[in-house]
């Protein structure tokens, strides 16, 4: 997606030694250009809308509008930015709410750089960044609170190529190595994927993901 272009990015933390070090780090690496920096939501939002970054790095708990009231405003507003949460919260709930509200990926503030670095290539390529065990705990959450038994009827109308795909994106695989494992090419893979989100009425991965986990939980 970006072949010689630097994916821009903005930083979003309440905590200026941190903001400052994080900008500097990012600047540093060929791959990416800091547009700008913000001290709180409100800040956020404003620079977001000026700029126009690829990638939003953004902390949770922050004074005035947080986290998560940044996130909800970017996905009303369509605003196209890929989010990608810098958070130190350990809480399963918050991990949730953060997927909801339209977060792209989450990186741990304990993780190494080289994860963070990583987690910006991917969202910006319009991936989906969570660690394993965050992803599982989220997807399992999510799909117990399901209240529409219809929706698991959803993969009933996919082929069985398409339903083996539909399962391997629940297991949190991007669309190169799903079509290493299938032996098939990775544009197959993107037109089986439309043809997927169609039939189901999925909006992204994620969400295939949580009708693919239902229907594995209801046939189990």
């Amino acid at each position: 997606m970006f072949h010689g272009e630097k994916i821009r990015v903005a930083v979003a933390d309440d905590h200026a030694v941190l903001r400052e070090s994080l900008s500097a780090m990012l600047s540093s690496h060929r791959d990416f250009e800091v547009v700008g920096t913000a001290g709180d939501g409100e800040e956020a939002l404003e620079l977001v809308a000026k700029v126009h970054p690829h990638v939003l790095v953004l902390d949770l708990f922050m004074p005035g509008t947080d986290g998560f009231e940044v996130l909800r405003q970017l996905d009303h507003a369509s605003s196209g930015v890929a989010s990608l949460v810098l958070t130190g919260s350990e809480n399963q709930s918050d991990y949730v709410q953060v997927v909801r509200l339209g977060a792209r990926g989450l990186v741990l503030k304990g993780e190494t750089p080289e994860k963070l670095f990583t987690a910006i290539k991917t969202v910006a390529d319009g991936e989906l960044a969570f660690s394993d065990d965050v992803a599982q705990g989220v997807l399992v959450a999510m799909s117990t609170e399901i209240s529409q038994p219809e929706r698991a009827t959803d993969l009933h109308r996919l082929s069985d190529r398409e339903k083996q795909i539909a399962f391997l994106v629940a297991r949190g695989m991007k669309n190169k190595d799903i079509a290493v494992q299938l032996t098939i090419s990775e544009n197959t893979v993107k037109r089986h994927l439309q043809s997927i989100f169609s039939k189901t009425g999925a909006k992204d991965r994620l969400e295939l993901a949580v009708i693919a986990l239902t229907e594995n939980s209801n046939a189990a």
